[in-house]
């Protein structure tokens, strides 16, 4: 039997969910500056790792015919460059939730300087595309990671 690696995941502290990630050339643009449109990857991966931890599968929702998440609103501000090769850390907090949606800031971190943070309101959504109420149980797992500071 051959050793077979698992895919990145994060992990909670207290509140935050943390996610790594690294900065590889595919990353970058000419300079070796990360491409600004990257960080919404890096952020949509490890908000789908938040709901992965907290037992909320997205997957069997959509299946069911029971709706998904969408980014309904974003906002990001561009603080630093990350560069090639520099190992960022995406932290990501829950900050209000609501019956259709959650909101969530996002930072990317490089050691103790940030690198870019944008808020982002994620709504539960029917298959028509119509906001829905999301299962209570996904409401209470939202709930135990809310975190009060920060928003």
């Amino acid at each position: 039997m051959s050793i077979q690696p698992h895919p990145p995941g994060g992990v909670f502290d207290g509140p935050r969910h943390l996610y790594a990630v690294r900065v590889y050339y595919e990353d970058t643009d000419l300079s070796g500056i990360t491409y600004h449109a990257n960080y919404l990857r890096w952020f949509e991966r490890a908000r789908s790792d938040v709901l992965r931890m907290l037992g909320i599968d997205q997957r069997a929702a959509i299946e069911a015919g029971g709706g998904a998440y969408a980014v309904a609103d974003l906002s990001m501000r561009y603080l630093r460059p990350a560069k090639l090769d520099d190992d960022v850390v995406i932290e990501t907090r829950c900050t209000q939730i609501r019956a259709a949606s959650v909101r969530m800031v996002q930072r990317a971190l490089r050691g103790d300087e940030t690198l870019c943070e944008a808020n982002f309101r994620v709504g539960f959504v029917a298959p028509d595309g119509r906001p829905c109420r999301q299962p209570p149980e996904w409401v209470a797992a939202f709930q135990s990671v809310l975190s009060e500071d920060d928003s």
